[in-house]
């Protein structure tokens, strides 16, 4: 897997995550989904990304995206 699908897939995962808790716990999980997006939007034009740099650090082979 490379470090833009991981990055991806846990972007996804974070997303579907507030959701459920935003349905099962609280409606006010929906600024932690906000923050998400947010947050991708900002690595899209920046290219900084906190979760990839993670990723890397944890051996996630390269992508495209985010180097």
């Amino acid at each position: 897997m490379t470090l833009d699908k991981a990055v991806l897939a846990f972007a996804g995962m974070m997303i579907l995550l507030s959701l459920a808790l935003t349905y099962f716990v609280s409606p006010l999980f929906w600024l932690f989904t906000a923050f998400i997006a947010l947050n991708m939007l900002q690595a899209a034009f920046t290219g900084f990304c906190p979760a990839a740099m993670l990723f890397k650090k944890l051996g996630v082979q390269g992508g495209c995206a985010f180097k």
